[in-house]
């Protein structure tokens, strides 16, 4: 049954008043600044939106548009799904290709969050800093993630946020951009454990505490073991200088090379240089070398890269 289409001028007041109907929320988009949402009350369906006419987000995943991107560390994110704060660190996110948020929640306790799931090809979360109590389908009982812990949450995995510290800060990366967050109303969370793959890929979970520091060109890093848990798509490694004035950082022959800067401060040092510092990110296109210099001793970076994606979103299982 297709869903009728309503048009609201406040998106978070027409799912109160719609909820408080009996409609109950089945999926909404985009994360960081939900302009579109759908219910459902039995055989009744609909979909509010302030913006008419939008199309749905598809299964297809936009062509990549290489281009070299710096965020500075500055204004307010904006107010995104299950009243979380996004702030966009990917501006015009490589043609819709990618998409990178600074999520923040400033009060701690309770998060307003329910059991769902993306449909994405790439999604990963990783603590910058505070803590965040979390519940995955098929992974035991919930756990709590720590500054320099990652997850990687396979597309359709379940999962909710719980709780988490005042002024959480984390690191979200995914592909597609635009991508739907679907609810799912059937399934209570923690499930017990299972194994297997979800869409070609393995749950991941790092722990920062448990994994050793290695060489890395100029400094230091802790591996994540995304490569193998992603079959080659990506990976993800937290670097420091440990003392050293440079880090260098080969031309990436994938799609992204991202990098958030965790603490610290230094130059990057591409094309025209730019003093990068806490908080700031940056996307140097592919084929194109790069390095950061007269690191500070605490310069921390969240390095992140990808391969080619596929062309479409694995279809939902």
């Amino acid at each position: 049954m297709s869903a009728e289409e309503i048009a609201c001028q406040d998106l978070n007041a027409a799912l109160a008043e719609w909820r408080g109907k009996g409609f109950r929320l089945d999926s909404i988009y985009p994360a960081d600044e939900p302009h579109t949402a759908r219910l459902s009350r039995g055989g009744e369906r609909v979909r509010l939106t302030i913006r008419p006419g939008e199309p749905l987000p598809t299964t297809s995943i936009p062509n990549f548009r290489p281009q070299f991107i710096f965020t500075k560390a500055v204004g307010a994110g904006g107010e995104g799904r299950a009243g979380m704060s996004y702030r966009d660190l990917i501006t015009g996110r490589l043609g819709g290709r990618y998409i990178a948020s600074h999520i923040r929640i400033a009060a701690g306790g309770p998060v307003d969050d329910w059991v769902h799931y993306h449909a994405v090809a790439l999604q990963m979360i990783y603590v910058a800093s505070g803590w965040v109590r979390v519940v995955y389908q098929d992974q035991g009982e919930p756990f709590v993630m720590q500054p320099g812990d990652l997850v990687l949450q396979p597309p359709y995995i379940r999962h909710r946020v719980l709780e988490s510290s005042a002024g959480l800060d984390v690191i979200e990366i995914g592909c597609p951009a635009l991508h739907e967050t679907f609810s799912d109303h059937a399934l209570d969370l923690p499930n017990g454990t299972a194994s297997g793959l979800f869409s070609g890929q393995h749950f991941l979970r790092h722990e920062a505490g448990r994994t050793p520091w290695t060489a890395f060109d100029g400094g230091e890093a802790q591996e994540t073991g995304m490569r193998e848990a992603t079959g080659g798509l990506a990976e993800v490694r937290t670097i420091r200088s440990h003392g050293s004035a440079s880090l260098h950082f080969p031309a990436h022959d994938g799609e992204l090379a991202f990098g958030f800067v965790l603490s610290g401060s230094a130059q990057l040092d591409h094309r025209d240089g730019q003093p990068v510092a806490a908080a700031d990110a940056f996307v140097i296109p592919p084929g194109e070398p790069w390095s950061l210099s007269g690191c500070s001793p605490d310069m921390r970076l969240l390095h992140v890269t990808t391969a080619d994606m596929p062309a479409l979103v694995p279809a939902r299982p």
